[in-house]
């Protein structure tokens, strides 16, 4: 009997692709659609309770400063512990706390225990877990996407549709729990709804999901682990060599400004002195929330198959000034109704195009930190917005803050985007990132055109 040459080596052997599973994807959208739909249920809960209890829009700008400012610092400088001890951990922690802050002020208010200051500290609370939590959930969509085998750009189409559908239902459910049981309602909801993406998160998500990155240039030369700061700097490094990302990301910050003005005071104000109420908030808010979500359909579906920069613009044209105009004219509701379902419809394809955009551009072991700098620089004017325009509206009015806000966000979508940087967005889509072979995570070869993939750069 002649003998039989070794077996190779099994180290030798190509690894075997894992199975195709959906369930990662299922998990962490609706982890997002939980978390989301209630922080839309508070930001109609909220700024109504303190514009009911104080009549004052300054106030109600405040408030959603104090909220906003801390998501936003603390959010730019989770991305290196978000690579580090891996997204799932810092998702289901950060809405845990959310959870029990945001239980604390329904509760607090029961017993008569809940003095404005404390109010703040509660929501600056909710608002620096909040960072981190939605920051972890969005680094988590690409590895879900590889695992359900799902293209990139349907990948962001699907958390562009979650998050449209959680401002449609949000808002709907929102202005209805206000008007049918007052604002506290809607803020226990809230804390409900963190508990659940927290438990989503930590429970239904399968095993080694969301587990940390550990890239080769996260070692120093004498083979410890590199430190906070140097992983900080190599994701600003990046940052600051995309003109393409750096570009986008200062439109976004303004019209992210602009937006936020919108949502926590301009609307609020309009609709106590149009007499509609926090019903009329909860209308324009859920149709908007409907349009968006066909829109952001239709992108998962076709956007691979149109010109990403000529519908980008078009989505900003229908989505930014018309909503500030048609308050300020005074317009029945149902010519209001029209223009936002057109609005609604142009911005959602705004987030899967920045989505896959993002996805196409920057290696996956440096996406939490270039998409928590570049989600920070985005809306780092957020938390000016509601604060600058209650002012504007306490020293001037409805009206004129309404058309100037509207003015500046025409000027800024249709001026920017005459700058060279934005042919990139055709130009280059479909490749991917040079340095991805570096990741220590699996990463796609070079996707095909018909299956290419919110990004740093977020529009609201």
């Amino acid at each position: 009997m002649t003998a039989r040459a070794p077996a190779t080596a099994p180290a030798t052997a190509p690894a075997a692709a894992p199975p195709r599973s959906l369930r990662p994807m299922a998990g962490v959208l609706a982890a997002m659609a939980i978390s989301l739909t209630g922080t839309r249920v508070s930001a109609i809960a909220l700024p109504w309770f303190v514009l009911a209890t104080t009549g004052s829009a300054t106030m109600t700008g405040v408030v959603a400063f104090v909220e906003l400012a801390p998501y936003v610092l603390v959010k730019a400088f989770t991305g290196p512990v978000v690579d580090r001890l891996g997204p799932r951990v810092v998702s289901w922690t950060t809405d845990a706390l959310s959870a029990v802050a945001a239980g604390l002020v329904p509760l607090l208010h029961a017993l008569g225990l809940l003095p404005f200051w404390l109010l703040l500290v509660m929501v600056a609370v909710i608002g620096g877990a909040r960072g981190p939590g939605d920051l972890a959930k969005e680094v988590m969509v690409p590895e879900a996407a590889d695992r359900g085998r799902i293209p990139l750009e349907r990948a962001t189409g699907l958390a562009g549709v979650t998050e449209r559908l959680a401002t449609t239902i949000g808002p709907a459910v929102g202005g209805g729990l206000v008007a049918l049981l007052g604002p506290m309602a809607g803020l226990t909801v809230n804390a409900i709804a963190f508990a659940l993406g927290s438990l989503v998160i930590a429970v239904a998500l399968p095993r080694g999901t969301g587990r940390a990155a550990a890239p080769p240039t996260a070692v120093e030369d004498e083979g410890r682990p590199a430190g906070y700061w140097q992983l900080f700097r190599e994701g600003f490094a990046f940052l600051r060599r995309e003109p393409l990302l750096l570009t986008v990301t200062v439109m976004i910050a303004v019209t992210n400004l602009l937006d936020a003005a919108f949502i926590t005071v301009l609307v609020p104000v309009w609709a106590r002195e149009s007499g509609g109420g926090p019903a009329a908030i909860g209308l324009t808010g859920t149709v908007w929330g409907v349009a968006a979500v066909a829109g952001s359909l239709i992108a998962a579906a076709v956007a691979h198959r149109l010109p990403r920069r000529t519908v980008f613009f078009a989505g900003f044209l229908l989505a930014g000034a018309p909503r500030f105009v048609v308050l300020a004219l005074g317009a029945p509701m149902s010519v209001v109704v029209t223009v936002f379902v057109l609005s609604g419809f142009g911005s959602g394809f705004l987030n899967p195009i920045l989505g896959a955009v993002l996805l196409e551009r920057v290696p996956r072991h440096l996406l939490g930190r270039v998409n928590a700098l570049g989600d920070s620089l985005a809306w780092a004017g957020i938390p000016l917005g509601g604060l600058l325009a209650g002012v504007a509206v306490a020293l001037s009015g409805l009206i004129p803050v309404l058309l100037t806000c509207g003015g500046l966000y025409l000027v800024t979508t249709t001026l920017s985007g005459l700058r060279p940087e934005w042919r990139q967005m055709d130009r280059e889509r479909g490749h991917a990132p040079a340095a991805a072979a570096a990741s220590s995570e699996p990463e796609r070869t070079a996707p095909d055109p018909a299956h290419l993939s919110v990004g740093a750069p977020t529009a609201e």
